[in-house]
């Protein structure tokens, strides 16, 4: 079959509703939760807004027969503290065995040493500092709809700024639609450059080759609010990439939750904060803070 594993690293918020501690941290101080951690610690954690991604992902292995994804945690919680996010592991059925607590430190540098194909994180910071490294990260947003009840694994990107590089959306903020438009008709036939999720996607990509195209547990989907004829360029550059998307929808400005809902994403990612507050009305959503956009320069494909 294949070595390629896909690791995916997590908060541990992202996994488990900590919103409580989490208030007691910020009003009464880092003593205050870590005593509160341990006075609870066997009370069980209810599942975060990424929990139901993680149980599917985790579910490829079974499917497979072998470890083919890997999921550790990466927590800014002390090894002491950390316990009852152990115990909430064990009682939810988790194959989760790696972790890193950094006692309130950035867990950020530990992506690599795991070799992470992405980083999810209730933290903004550690995010950004994840993608500044050339890690496909995201910061988790509270979702209001509960997930996909699939039993197969629904992942939505948008493209320039996350798939792609954000070269196209730049000319489209400097010069607007038209130059766009235009821009794009002319590099129809030349690939973008990759954006910061492309690695990410060909894992999957690698992961959904393992399978028939009818029985894989895994779905992909690209959401763009491009439209015709600026798709053409985005399928060629797949193409180039030997890269499948399973759907591809361009939406030409329309709000994209609906559309994200109807895929039933279990996730989805986008680059542009205002994507992300709307999709995360309707589905679990990351915030990829990259690319003009945000102010950050652009992305590099070779970056490592």
């Amino acid at each position: 079959m294949g070595s390629k594993q896909l690791v995916v690293a997590i908060s541990s918020r992202a996994l488990f509703d900590l919103d409580e501690s989490h208030r007691i941290f910020e009003e009464q101080g880092k003593e205050a939760f870590c005593q509160y951690q341990i006075d609870h610690e066997e009370e069980i954690l209810h599942p975060g807004v990424a929990y139901p991604l993680v149980r599917k992902l985790l579910a490829i292995n079974e499917k497979l027969q072998q470890p083919m994804v890997e999921v550790i945690l990466l927590s800014r919680n002390s090894a002491d503290t950390g316990l009852r996010v152990f115990n909430s592991i064990r009682h939810h059925g988790l194959d989760i065995t790696q972790a890193a607590f950094t006692s309130g430190e950035s867990p950020f540098g530990y992506i690599s040493a795991f070799s992470a194909d992405l980083f999810l994180s209730t933290n903004a910071e550690d995010v950004q500092k994840a993608l500044a490294a050339g890690h496909a990260a995201a910061t988790i947003l509270s979702a209001h709809k509960p997930s996909s009840e699939s039993s197969q694994l629904r992942i939505a990107f948008d493209g320039d700024a996350v798939l792609f590089s954000d070269e196209s959306e730049r000319i489209y903020r400097e010069r607007g639609l038209e130059a766009f438009t235009e821009y794009e008709i002319q590099e129809a036939h030349n690939p973008l450059s990759g954006g910061p999720f492309k690695p990410f996607l060909a894992t999957l990509h690698h992961l959904q080759m393992l399978f028939t195209t009818n029985a894989s547990p895994i779905r992909t989907a690209l959401v763009t609010a491009r439209a015709a004829p600026a798709h053409e360029r985005v399928v060629r550059t797949l193409r180039a990439w030997n890269i499948r998307i399973d759907e591809a929808i361009f939406l030409g400005g329309k709000p994209k939750g609906p559309f994200l809902r109807a895929f039933g994403a279990d996730i989805f990612f986008d680059d542009q904060q205002g994507h992300c507050d709307s999709a995360a009305q309707h589905v679990a959503t990351g915030h990829v803070p990259h690319g003009v956009a945000n102010g950050v320069p652009g992305w590099a494909e070779n970056t490592v």
